[in-house]
């Protein structure tokens, strides 16, 4: 007898799932199954472990010379070898699903309503859905949710706990590290909703009302997850890290209990609030808290002032430059890593409302400005649109603008990166730049695809087959458009 928590990986405005990342939710449930069901075993599979079952009969190969490494069966957890045995126990499967916001993605690959069906529809346990599936979900931007067949699953549950309950069950379920093979970077949730909650094409408003948890609720869930040797955190699971009641107190508490977190890092910024003196306060205690390679992700979504007001976008662009200047002013200087100690991220979105060619003659207009004042930025994340039902954007207009425009997406995007992004790259990492720390993670033939661990990690490419999971200073050879090239200069000890 046991109940099995199958994890299809999450990714969302405010919190990521998908590997290397740990979300919340398995964890979440994991702790309160622990105390609902003490006596019952728990297990953590993902989707990857069904894979290698029913596609591979439960033999993984090693990647020949000539092959990719198959990121469908790349995340396995220590239940992988005994995964019939584990499925014969269960008495109930909890599915964990649901991407909001597609990305592309290195070493994962999410699982889809259509393809967790039919992995598990044979077996006779009782199947319980939750996640953010149960807002919608779309594994490619572009599209409308997908649609699924609610019959296969005999309950839907939110498992909507309260701060209270978090505070017990997240350090309850820290034991599921114990199940995960890969290292992770743990996705620490700090608040619910968003304080302006207006944007729209975001499901995040329609989740939970905004709500921020007390500091000591989190610094203990951390030092249980590092109690266990868990070193990787990122503060994410909120609309804006500036907004929270006291995010200087919480790191500082954060790095006096734990003094050899490897990694730590934040998530989503809002730039209004950067722009004020507590704003520029709480920037220099990221620099000073938080390690090397830091993201402010600012949600812009559009340069464009029709785009900014007819999709209640949270800032201008105006503010948004004020924003990005002073992450710039304190973050720029390069860390331990290699990298710039913090920078702004950008979000791009296509299929907003109200958007035109002008969309993107003021994209690229203040992009270049952002060049032209010697700023950097860390990336440009562009993605079109994925429309979820009780957003507003799918009740203003759908996929009009993305229908109206989509034979332009491709010179748009191509030219941000061929214009925008490709420079900012020379100026961040120049040939020659030592980068450390950096983690063998797949194979694409005769190269060897790796990253430093943290938040939207930057994708280096070196000739040779490294042994993965195994860690190198890479010196910088050359730049692509999102990436760069690399050669080892040595391989770390430790990890």
């Amino acid at each position: 007898m046991a109940i099995t928590i199958l994890d299809c990986y999450t990714d969302e405005a405010a919190g990521l799932g998908v590997p290397p990342y740990l979300g919340t939710y398995p964890r979440y449930i994991f702790g309160f199954l622990r105390k609902q069901f003490p006596e019952e075993k728990i297990y953590y599979i993902t989707i990857d472990d069904l894979r290698l079952l029913h596609f591979h009969k439960n033999k993984k190969k090693d990647t020949l010379e000539h092959q990719t490494t198959d990121i469908r069966i790349n995340n396995l957890t220590v239940n992988s070898p005994n995964i019939k045995e584990v499925l014969a126990e269960t008495t109930e499967m909890i599915v964990n699903l649901g991407v909001h916001v597609p990305g592309k993605y290195l070493t994962a690959l999410p699982g889809t309503f259509h393809e967790a069906a039919e992995l598990i529809k044979n077996f006779s346990f009782k199947k319980t859905l939750t996640g953010p599936a149960l807002f919608g979900t779309q594994l490619f931007g572009g599209k409308f949710f997908e649609k699924y067949d609610k019959d296969l699953f005999q309950k839907i549950e939110n498992y909507n706990f309260n701060f209270k309950e978090i505070a017990e069950y997240a350090i309850l379920g820290s034991p599921i590290v114990q199940q995960i093979v890969n290292y992770k970077i743990i996705e620490i949730e700090t608040g619910k909703g968003c304080n302006v909650g207006k944007c729209s094409f975001c499901t995040e408003p329609l989740k939970a009302k905004v709500a921020y948890r007390e500091n000591l609720g989190i610094i203990a869930e951390i030092k249980a997850l590092y109690d266990l040797g868990e070193r990787y955190f990122r503060l994410g699971k909120q609309t804006c890290f500036y907004s929270l009641p006291d995010p200087i107190g919480l790191l500082k508490g954060i790095k006096e209990k734990c003094p050899e977190i490897k990694i730590l890092h934040i998530d989503n910024v809002n730039p209004i609030f950067v722009i004020t003196p507590k704003g520029e306060e709480i920037t220099k205690a990221i620099v000073e808290h938080c390690t090397a390679g830091n993201i402010a992700a600012f949600g812009i979504e559009s340069f464009d002032p029709v785009v900014t007001k007819e999709n209640l976008l949270n800032c201008n662009a105006e503010t948004a430059m004020k924003a990005i200047r002073i992450i710039n002013k304190y973050g720029s200087e390069r860390g331990e890593n290699g990298m710039p100690k913090f920078l702004p991220g950008i979000n791009i979105i296509f299929g907003l409302k109200g958007e035109s060619k002008k969309t993107h003659q003021f994209n690229i207009e203040y992009l270049k400005k952002v060049y032209d004042e010697g700023l950097m930025l860390r990336r440009i994340n562009i993605r079109q649109a994925a429309i979820f039902e009780g957003t507003k954007l799918y009740e203003d207009c759908g996929d009009k603008f993305l229908k109206k425009n989509k034979k332009f997406y491709w010179k748009w995007r191509n030219d941000i990166r061929q214009n925008i992004d490709l420079p900012l790259l020379q100026r961040m990492l120049p040939k020659g730049a030592i980068m450390k720390d950096v983690i063998a993670e797949m194979y694409d033939g005769k190269t060897t695809f790796m990253r430093q661990i943290g938040t939207y990690p930057l994708i280096i490419g070196v000739k040779g087959r490294y042994p993965l999971h195994k860690f190198y200073t890479i010196k910088v050879t050359d730049h692509m458009l999102r990436s760069i090239t690399g050669e080892v200069v040595e391989e770390q000890n430790g990890d």
